[in-house]
């Protein structure tokens, strides 16, 4: 090799490998960003679009119904987005989802929430609250049942669901069957903000450890929780070593989570999800073994 050619053969490698955390931050900040185009619903299902929990046009969710609803149990999802975009549309969030479970007579609701900056990670929190609130207010009408609600959430929204089901429901909300975090790696707040991160965590949490705590699902988690699987994916650093951290100390309290280690990306976790396979097998295990409903459906 030349004199000449080395040096920029070193530069070239150098970027390379400085732009690997860059180009993870990006797709961890646009996973879910943007509106996507309508996709065909399985036979008989119905779009019940833009449903209002509140004045701001980000407090809006989508309802999926299956033909014929009758006590449909509902899976309540809310998408990712580093906590500044997604939307409850994006075909990622809910096409296999909905193709999956409404064709079973479930219901999936999906849900979009105001946005950093213009609303903190709290304020998000309680979106997710007051839309699950108005969802369950509304779902004997749909023919769903309020009390056989699963949260679900992925990256951004996985980590606002976990913060969510860590704590006893808030006023207005009917207690749910159980959680499904889908790829987080913010479950324990005190101990991501201490190692080296993505900026992206800095936006959404700021600088102060009080603020990680309170927003920190590990810290808050209480005894008598519902159950919770954390689906992590093992090609992501954190993600896995977050979701054992949850079960630990959900152990601790007598609370059962299941930690799902998956050799799928950041993104295939989400969009794959409903699609056939081992992968929705083991959640729909999960999903059983909450209430016989999600396994007795057609």
């Amino acid at each position: 090799m030349s004199g000449r050619r080395a040096p920029a053969l070193l530069l070239l490698m150098l970027l390379l490998a400085l732009s690997a955390p860059a180009s993870a931050q990006l797709r961890l900040e646009m996973d879910e960003g943007g509106a996507s185009a309508p996709f065909a619903l399985p036979a008989g299902a119905r779009l019940l679009a833009d449903q209002p929990y509140g004045a701001d046009a980000r407090q809006r969710y989508d309802v999926y119904l299956p033909r014929n609803a009758a006590q449909a149990p509902v899976i309540f999802m809310v998408h990712g987005g580093a906590w500044r975009s997604g939307d409850k549309a994006n075909a990622r969030v809910v096409q296999n989802k909905v193709g999956r479970w409404t064709a079973r007579g479930i219901i999936v609701v999906s849900v979009n929430y105001r946005l950093l900056p213009g609303a903190s990670v709290a304020t998000q929190a309680a979106d997710v609250a007051a839309a699950l609130a108005a969802a369950q207010a509304q779902a004997a009408s749909w023919g769903g049942d309020r009390g056989k609600f699963v949260l679900m959430g992925h990256s951004a929204g996985a980590h606002l669901v976990a913060l969510l089901a860590s704590a006893p429901p808030p006023a207005g909300v009917t207690p749910w069957l159980g959680a499904v975090a889908l790829d987080s790696a913010a479950m324990d707040l005190p101990a991501l903000m201490a190692r080296r991160h993505f900026p992206l965590y800095d936006r959404a949490f700021g600088g102060d450890a009080e603020d990680w705590r309170k927003l920190s699902p590990v810290a808050r988690l209480r005894p008598g929780a519902a159950p919770l699987l954390a689906v992590c994916s093992s090609r992501r650093q954190d993600a896995c070593a977050q979701a054992d951290a949850y079960a630990a100390q959900a152990h601790t309290l007598g609370v059962r989570v299941q930690v799902l280690p998956q050799n799928l990306s950041h993104l295939e976790i989400n969009a794959t999800l409903g699609q056939p396979g081992p992968y929705t097998d083991a959640v729909e295990t999960f999903l059983a073994g909450l209430d016989a409903a999600f396994a007795t459906r057609p």
